[in-house]
């Protein structure tokens, strides 16, 4: 499948800009969202993106996300799912609310962007949909509960949704990233280099599952530095 479009949902600084400027790279029109687009100009000029505001577990806001999406560049070649939140703290004093809203933003917002994408994307019987994770996604941690609920809901959704696609021709695929993604407020120790994830590292990795031969997909990738313990 010759990749042209590419949508990115849950968009910050860190992960999803170098993947933005990834894509626009190799050649690919992006569509960025996020809640707050405003602050998303800088990138969106620097990589000749549209922006456009959505709250990712709403659902009549992805589904007229999609439609403006598909528009504006066209339906998406590929998706990734890069939001999520958190709500830390011991289970016993933990906010429900603020549970559910990290729970909803990792898992069913994914669920939604995922769902949306597939509709799409089922018509031409092609496409690909990267999903991120987190160390939490396969092991739970104290005081993040939350956290490792919403993206062990998101890991499940990756796994399921890939055997049911694959023979429809959609790749579906789920990143663990365990440890900390590098960042201009988080440089490395000078003691420790490489002891966090670069992030255009990651976003290389994302790309090299993208373009992979259907004869041999990848569902799960793992991606840490040497200071993380298996």
């Amino acid at each position: 499948m010759e990749l042209k479009t590419a949508l990115i949902v849950g968009v910050g600084s860190g992960l999803s800009a170098s993947l933005a400027r990834l894509f626009a790279k190799q050649g690919l029109q992006v569509a960025l969202a996020s809640r707050d687009p405003d602050k998303l100009a800088k990138l969106a000029e620097e990589t000749a993106a549209v922006t456009f505001a959505c709250e990712a577990t709403e659902p009549e806001e992805v589904a007229a996300l999609f439609e403006v999406v598909v528009a504006t560049v066209g339906v998406p070649d590929i998706v990734v799912y890069n939001a999520s939140a958190r709500a830390r703290g011991p289970i016993e004093t933990l906010d429900p609310a603020e549970v559910a809203r990290a729970i909803a933003v990792s898992g069913y917002g994914g669920f939604l962007v995922t769902q949306q994408a597939v509709r799409h994307m089922l018509a031409r019987g092609s496409g690909v949909i990267l999903l991120t994770g987190a160390s939490a996604s396969v092991k739970g941690y104290p005081n993040s509960s939350a956290f490792a609920m919403g993206k062990f809901a998101l890991r499940g959704l990756a796994q399921s949704a890939a055997r049911e696609l694959a023979p429809k021709g959609i790749h579906v695929a789920h990143f663990v990233i365990d440890g900390g993604i590098r960042a201009a407020g988080r440089p490395d120790p000078a003691d420790s280099p490489d002891s966090t994830l670069d992030p255009d590292a990651i976003a290389e990795s994302y790309w090299h599952v993208a373009t992979q031969k259907p004869s041999a997909w990848t569902w799960e990738v793992e991606l840490r530095p040497w200071v993380e313990r298996f």
